[in-house]
C-alpha cells in the first residue's frame, strides 16, 4: 500500500471521530460500533461492502467462540503480521486469551488508532501496553 493510500484511510477514519457508539450501526456522525467504523471506511475507500452482515449480539464472541472477525478479515483484507502493522491497517483485539478477537480499530500510526467502544464516541487513542497485549490480528485494506 502506498503512503497516499494509507493517508486516505487515516483521513477517512478520522472523519468518524466524535460519532456516538451505537451497536451494529455504521453511519458517520450518527452512530457506529467498532465494526461499523471499519465498514464505513471500507465504503468510502474501497467501495460497496462485499456482503451483508447478519445481526449480532453484544456477547456474540463469548456465546459462539467463533473467530468471526478474524475469518472475515482473512476473506476480505490482506493479512499483516500484528507486530508490523502500519497506518491504515485494521487491528483486531481479544479481551481474553481464550476468547475470539472481538474488537476492531484502524491504526493511524505505529502508536495510535481510531476505534469505537461502548459508552463513548469514536476516538483516536494511544496503542499502549494494555492494547498491545490484546492485539491478535492485523489486516491491510485491499488496494484503495
Amino acid at each position: 500500500m502506498t503512503i497516499q493510500q494509507q493517508e486516505r484511510l487515516v483521513f477517512e477514519a478520522r472523519r468518524w471521530i466524535g460519532t456516538p457508539y451505537q451497536h451494529q450501526a455504521s453511519l458517520i456522525g450518527v452512530g457506529c460500533d467498532c465494526l461499523g467504523l471499519v465498514r464505513g471506511v471500507w465504503r468510502a475507500c474501497v467501495g460497496p461492502e462485499p456482503e451483508r452482515f447478519e445481526p449480532y449480539s453484544a456477547d456474540w464472541a463469548e456465546a459462539t467462540r467463533e473467530e468471526r472477525l478474524a475469518l472475515a478479515g482473512q476473506k476480505y483484507f490482506d493479512p499483516v503480521t500484528p507486530a508490523n502493522f502500519a497506518a491504515g491497517d485494521v487491528l483486531l483485539f481479544r479481551w481474553r486469551d481464550q476468547l475470539p478477537a472481538k474488537h476492531a480499530a484502524i491504526a493511524t500510526s505505529s502508536s495510535t488508532m481510531i476505534h469505537a467502544h461502548d459508552g463513548a464516541s469514536v476516538a483516536e487513542v494511544e496503542i499502549g501496553p494494555w492494547w498491545r497485549r490484546r492485539l491478535s490480528h492485523a489486516f491491510s485494506f485491499p488496494i484503495v
